[in-house]
């Protein structure tokens, strides 16, 4: 099979006016990565302890590491309520990147993420690295993923992201699996976007790893919340004219930690204080593209 070819254009100059609910003139998508208890480690066989987006910076090699274990735990065992209990307070949506083996591992997560409502969308079965699977090895995971997800929370979920990155076969597996709606493997656009497989149009949501909270591991709470809230006054600013969306991606061991969820609070307040703000699902933007923007 070809591999996907690159779009470096878009939509360039003429991008479409997005249309969104109420006239808003800006989309945000709070989106809560759900890996912890998925990730890469001895125990589950991977030959090493995954220790990416935490705190720590030390690399024990093949020798297990109870400290990186137990920084991925703290997102499951606190992080994760810390940022459920605020959205379910102010009574915001979110959307939950789950990884499948997560939330098998976590019933009590499952359980108030389904009671909430929260849309989900899959993150793969493991935190894992899809770019560096072969095209069959791949396949198998993404069925297994949605099969452990029609166990969990009694459905497939409508969408897929990649760990970072997708291989140059995964979104053709999405559209030959079926049941996607859309994926959000790309950091290319503002806007969702419809791309061409094979005979079949499918929509992409484009996600950010710009406003991420990746960046609290080396900036305040305070720096983090400026960074974002500039983000919004700026696209704010455009979507007079050209409405955009804006994804906020988190994480429970990271902006679950009390400091940097400080960080988070100033966020939710400039966000729910502005005027014309959408703050809505990925689902439900995916929903309103395909309904206002249908491929052509």
């Amino acid at each position: 099979m070809p591999e996907p070819t690159r779009d470096v254009v878009g939509y360039g100059a003429d991008v479409p006016f997005a249309d969104f609910p109420d006239g808003a003139r800006l989309a945000v998508n709070f989106v809560l990565n759900v890996e912890e208890g998925s990730e890469p480690s001895i125990a589950d066989g991977d030959g090493y302890t995954e220790n990416r987006l935490t705190d720590s910076s030390v690399d024990l090699g093949s020798t297990r590491d109870l400290a990186a274990e137990g920084l991925f735990e703290y997102g499951s065992r606190a992080g994760f309520w810390r940022v459920h209990r605020e959205f379910q307070r102010r009574g915001l949506p979110l959307t939950i990147f789950a990884c499948a083996l997560a939330l098998e591992r976590n019933p009590a997560i499952t359980q108030a993420i389904v009671d909430a409502a929260y849309d989900v969308c899959s993150h793969g079965y493991r935190w894992e690295n899809h770019r560096t699977m072969d095209e069959v090895t791949e396949r198998q995971r993404i069925a297994l993923a949605v099969e452990s997800f029609e166990r969990t929370i009694g459905r497939q979920p409508p969408g897929w992201y990649c760990r970072y990155g997708p291989s140059v076969n995964t979104r053709r597996l999405l559209v030959e699996h079926g049941g996607f709606r859309y994926d959000s493997d790309a950091y290319n656009d503002d806007i969702p976007y419809w791309d061409r497989v094979g005979d079949e149009a499918h929509l992409v949501v484009p996600y950010s790893l710009a406003t991420n909270d990746a960046k609290l591991l080396t900036s305040t709470g305070s720096d983090w919340a400026s960074f974002i809230n500039d983000g919004v006054d700026v696209l704010l600013s455009e979507g007079r004219t050209k409405p955009k969306l804006m994804s906020i991606g988190l994480h429970p061991r990271i902006v679950g930690q009390p400091a940097r969820f400080a960080g988070l609070l100033r966020v939710l307040d400039h966000v729910t204080s502005a005027r014309e703000v959408w703050i809505t699902s990925r689902i439900a933007i995916a929903e309103h593209w395909a309904a206002t923007h249908p491929a052509e």
